[in-house]
C-alpha cells in the first residue's frame, strides 16, 4: 500500500491522457485506472470522446486495466453518458482533493490502494485526491483552456509539475 500524503507533486507526467500506455500501467503494476473527465479525457465543452481518446480507452481496457471515471462535475448526465460510452464505472460530484470518492471506487472495484492510479489535468485537485488516497497520481496538460482563470491556474501550477518523476 502506497503511503498517503499531503503533497501537490504529481508522481507521473504526460503530455496527453493518450501517453499513458499500458506498458506504463503494467511497468508501474496498474490494474485500476481512475481518470477525471473534464479536460482529461474530453474538453468541457466536448459531449463525446475523439476517435484518438475512444482508441486508448479500448487498449488500456484490452491491456486488462479497469478504468472508472471520477468528476466534480455537477452535470450527471453527461458524466453518466461519457462513463456508459466506455463500459465504466463512475462517480460525480466527488469533492476532489479529497481523497473519499477515489477510496470509494476502489471499494466498488474490489481493487486496492497498490495497483491504483488516478489521472488528472489539475493539480490542485487531482493530484492532491490521488495523493491523499494513496495512489499513484498521473497528471497531464489540460485538453483546452477555456477561461483565462484555468490559464492561471495552469502557470501555478508548473513548478509541481516540473518536480514529478517524468517531465514531458
Amino acid at each position: 500500500m502506497t503511503k498517503k500524503r499531503f503533497s501537490l507533486v504529481p508522481q507521473y507526467s504526460f503530455n496527453d491522457i493518450t501517453e499513458v500506455s499500458p506498458e506504463f500501467l503494467d511497468r508501474t503494476g496498474i490494474k485500476f485506472l481512475m481518470l477525471d473527465l473534464d479536460n482529461t479525457i474530453a474538453a468541457y465543452d466536448e459531449h463525446a470522446l475523439t476517435d484518438e481518446v475512444s482508441q486508448w480507452i479500448s487498449g488500456i481496457k484490452n491491456s486488462g486495466v479497469e478504468i472508472f471515471i471520477i468528476s466534480n462535475s455537477r452535470r450527471g448526465k453527461r458524466v453518466e453518458a461519457f462513463a456508459k460510452s466506455i463500459g465504466a464505472g463512475f462517480i460525480m460530484r466527488s469533492a476532489k482533493p479529497s481523497p473519499k470518492s477515489l477510496i470509494q471506487a476502489m471499494k466498488i472495484s474490489g481493487h486496492n490502494s497498490g495497483v491504483s492510479a488516478f489521472a488528472g489535468d489539475q493539480i490542485l485537485t487531482d493530484t492532491l485526491a490521488a495523493n491523499r488516497a494513496g495512489v499513484i497520481s498521473v497528471i497531464v496538460r489540460p485538453k483546452r483552456f477555456t477561461n483565462p482563470f484555468l490559464a492561471l491556474r495552469y502557470c501555478i501550477e508548473v513548478p509541481f509539475r516540473a518536480m514529478c518523476k517524468n517531465k514531458s
